[in-house]
């Protein structure tokens, strides 16, 4: 099928470029924050592209290559900064000085230097792997795989607000807890769904309040949100579906991977995480063997693509089916009829979460492994559908890396990253040694000289406790007093103090006061670690001061 022709438009700029040459291919990445309404038209001796960015400004790249590229195994891939382009040469093998056929170079063409190297003994690295990750997406897009469920009756659901108090939110941002003042809102009817059973909330819009969480309150769904929304007013719900469709697929996989593993192997599930990124699902059993674990991967993903269909029923709880399902039982607090989710001729389980309505829809279910759990479980973490693709695409890109850092092959990263770690331990014993060293001279210069005084003070960016202690032990702090730090001047550090005990009793919480720092002391030495080095010089003049006073005491 031929794609429609781009048409240049009357106002347009072209997207900056980089470039690389390898044997087989030619690379380029156009430079376009959040691109839309990408098009791209690739030839055998030209590309056309044209897209937006997110301001809306238009651009139209339009450029003559400077040999034949292959059209069927050449490529485009959208990303949120760049638009990918991967050519495949006519002739492999064949180096191109220049990305165009005009040798006269366009202002909005560069060299990816970070990239570009002398291929000319070089092994294709990288480049099997990412045919084979293309073939991988081409293969869980094809038509045999299901269509993607649309969002409905999702996008224009109609109800009204029956409540509305105020409320609080206690949420984790950045690390940090926070309480957030808001609303709860209790609507007539919702699309929502409530956290409950492994699986996260919904997120969406109330009007055009964003819903910050859902929770279940017995039969009721109460959303927590930021502005109050009048009782009895109309409203338009809207559901978050690309988070919605996500929970979906890790629901519906669990199910589909719970069942099996109990049909194939007798491993019971007790219970499953729906995390951010990855899920997991709790197995009793102590283990499971690799090959155990890859049996079972290939029978989910042949089941993906059998296009099973995924019903739901609702019954009484009295109803004889109840007792011929699977459930690890009900909320105390349950009301209404008993849900199933059942998977044609492979499960049925009790179940209030949001799942596909059939197994193609999960497109494909990667096993990533098994970690030791709680009490002689083990944990299998998976992931369902679109988060294998991202998983595929985020190790492709470090994988990309890492054959940039490492200049060797994926197959060689792991031994190339052992290299280095021993490389590393070796410097660091040796840079030890030397600091040692370094510290036991330093003391010796000092005891060998007449002008020293009773007071002595070094910082070094270099160093641990064990250089700062070696100074201390080889110099007589009885009669003189020591200040040393370790660190970056203005950052954080390490510090000691020695002398006598009376004046390192003394003075080490003043010295932590001026360092923001956190330490203890006894037997005339106080150290720990500081927050900041910034007032170091504040510490300095007042052990110097400290010292005077006590030479003129003396005397």
């Amino acid at each position: 099928m031929n794609k429609p022709k781009i048409v240049r438009p009357e106002e347009s700029q072209p997207a900056h470029a980089k470039w690389f040459d390898r044997k087989k291919y030619v690379t380029i990445n156009f430079m376009v924050q959040r691109p839309k309404n990408v098009q791209v038209d690739i030839q055998p001796d030209k590309l056309i592209l044209c897209c937006k960015n997110d301001t809306d400004d238009v651009f139209y790249n339009e450029l003559h290559f400077y040999d034949k590229v292959q059209i069927h195994d050449s490529r485009e891939r959208v990303y949120d900064r760049t638009i990918n382009v991967l050519l495949r040469k006519v002739k492999p093998d064949y180096a191109w000085p220049h990305l165009q056929k005009d040798p006269v170079k366009p202002s909005w063409i560069s060299v990816d230097f970070d990239n570009w190297r002398d291929w000319e003994h070089e092994e294709d690295e990288g480049k099997e792997e990412y045919d084979r990750y293309m073939d991988m997406i081409q293969e869980m897009a094809t038509s045999n795989k299901g269509e993607t469920p649309d969002m409905g009756d999702l996008s224009d659901f109609v109800t009204s607000v029956v409540s509305c108090c105020p409320a609080e939110l206690k949420q984790e941002v950045n690390g940090k807890k926070e309480t957030l003042k808001g609303f709860n809102i209790k609507l007539q009817d919702t699309i929502l769904f409530p956290e409950g059973g492994g699986q996260p909330d919904d997120h969406g819009l109330i009007g055009e309040v964003p819903v910050l969480r859902v929770t279940r309150q017995g039969p009721d769904a109460i959303h927590f949100v930021a502005s109050p929304l009048d009782v009895d007013r109309e409203v338009h719900v809207k559901v978050d579906w690309e988070r919605r469709f996500d929970h979906m697929q890790q629901h519906s996989g669990q199910h589909l991977i719970t069942a099996l593993a109990d049909t194939m192997f007798g491993y019971k599930t007790t219970s499953w995480e729906l995390g951010r990124q990855r899920s997991s699902i709790e197995l009793d059993t102590s283990s499971v063997k690799p090959a155990q674990l890859q049996e079972l991967e290939e029978v989910i993903n042949e089941k993906i693509r059998a296009r099973i269909p995924v019903t739901v029923q609702l019954v009484s709880i009295d109803d004889p089916a109840v007792e011929k399902v699977r459930s690890r039982g009900l909320p105390e607090d349950h009301a209404g009829p008993v849900r199933i989710i059942d998977i044609e001729g492979i499960d049925a389980n009790m179940c209030c979460g949001t799942h596909v309505s059939n197994l193609s829809h999960l497109q494909v279910i990667k096993l990533l492994g098994t970690e030791k759990g709680k009490k002689n479980k083990t944990n299998l973490i998976f992931l369902a559908g679109n988060r294998v693709l991202k998983y595929a695409e985020k190790s492709y890109s470090t994988e990309r890396s890492l054959v940039s850092l490492l200049k060797t092959g994926p197959d060689e990263h792991v031994e190339a990253v052992d290299k280095l770690q021993k490389s590393v331990k070796l410097l660091q014993k040796t840079n030890l040694s030397l600091l040692r060293d370094m510290a036991v001279l330093i003391a010796q210069n000092l005891k060998n000289n007449p002008q020293s005084g009773n007071f002595f003070s070094l910082h070094k960016k270099e160093g641990d406790n064990e250089f700062m202690n070696i100074i201390a032990n080889e110099i007589n702090t009885e009669e003189t007093l020591v200040f040393l730090t370790v660190g970056e001047e203005k950052g954080p550090g390490l510090f000691l103090l020695a002398g006598r005990s009376g004046q390192v009793t003394e003075m080490g919480p003043r010295v932590l006061e001026l360092l923001q720092g956190k330490g203890a002391g006894k037997n005339g030495r106080f150290q720990g670690k500081a927050n900041s080095l910034a007032r170091r010089g504040e510490v300095e003049a007042l052990l110097m001061q400290l010292c005077k006073h006590r030479s003129s005491e003396e005397e």
